[in-house]
């Protein structure tokens, strides 16, 4: 378990974070999310033993990072913003000597490099020279030399940054893997990564958590409903009025037709998806997709991490 209590980090006399607060149970994946400058990476670089904290209490796997930082290293794998990559070596050279800098013994590096390579995607790579990988084959061999030492947690630090779409999935599907055997902690900006990768997310604002719960209730709370979608077809304007009766939670929003279907959308203080589905299907209509406006929690997140929308 990683637990942070009341962390403080200045610089000078500059806060950086804080006051902190925070748990991450064994096997979630947590998201941190926040503008540039918000303290998500002064934050990752205290819990990675890169800096001190000024005030509180951090700890990983009850070790302190204060009193036991060799202990908390050998728990976490950790990835900058900006990966410590050395471009002249090649990914197996360099995975090598990040495991033995791990304490991983010399006998045991071969068969922890092979694993970190498959666990990133890089085995096609081990031979290849850093310095001539994409963007995105960089990243992976940041993660793997992250994992190489087989943490229990691992924390990314915006791993998406730079990548483009393709890399983006690949990369994603490789983080969710991470889960299987890893607890995750990962910052962002990029709000559908953070949507799509993470169980848990963390919202932060000038250097204080704001916000920490799943999405669906984070949503809820900030916004005081879910909005919803929906689009049917053969949903005539007869059937449409028996929306309020079928389903009182839910409020029409707005509803035009689109390609002989009609799209509607709607609000609720409750997730009614699955009453909405039924009452299509039940009118006779064709559902033909439902689900949460993909703008919510970019409106959440105008809302809480942007100082002048919080008010």
């Amino acid at each position: 378990m990683i637990q942070i209590e009341g962390l403080y980090k200045y610089y000078g006399t500059t806060r950086a974070v804080g006051p902190i607060d925070l748990q991450v149970s064994a096997g979630e994946v947590v998201g941190l999310l926040g503008e540039n400058g918000a303290g998500k990476s002064t934050t990752l670089r205290v819990l990675a033993c890169e800096l001190l904290p000024s005030a509180g209490r951090v700890k990983v796997d009850g070790h302190d990072v204060v009193d036991d930082p060799d202990a908390v290293r050998a728990s976490i794998g950790y990835l900058p913003d900006k990966p410590p990559l050395y471009p002249e070596m090649t990914v197996r050279e360099y995975l090598g000597f990040a495991a033995r800098l791990r304490g991983v013994a010399r006998a045991d590096t071969p068969a922890r490099v092979a694993a970190a390579a498959e666990q990133a995607a890089l085995t096609s790579e081990l031979d290849a020279v850093i310095g001539a990988l994409s963007h995105g084959f960089q990243q992976r061999v940041g993660i793997a030399q992250a994992i190489v030492h087989r943490p229990r947690f691992v924390v990314l630090d915006e791993p998406i940054s730079g990548l483009d779409p393709r890399q983006i999935v690949e990369m994603r599907r490789l983080i969710r893997g991470l889960a299987g055997e890893h607890t995750v902690l990962i910052s962002s900006h990029i709000l559908s990564e953070i949507s799509q990768t993470c169980d848990r997310l963390l919202v932060i604002r000038d250097g204080e958590i704001v916000a920490d719960d799943t999405e669906e209730a984070i949503v809820q709370r900030t916004l005081g409903g879910a909005r919803i979608r929906l689009l049917a077809s053969g949903l005539t304007a007869e059937r449409l009025a028996t929306l309020t009766s079928a389903v009182p939670q839910a409020t029409l929003l707005s509803s035009q037709e689109e390609a002989g279907c009609l799209r509607l959308e709607l609000t609720s203080p409750e997730d009614v998806r699955a009453r909405l589905a039924r009452w299509v299907v039940e009118s006779g209509a064709e559902l033909l997709e439902i689900g949460r406006s993909e703008h919510e929690l970019e409106r959440v997140f105008m809302r809480l991490a942007s100082p002048e929308q919080a008010s």
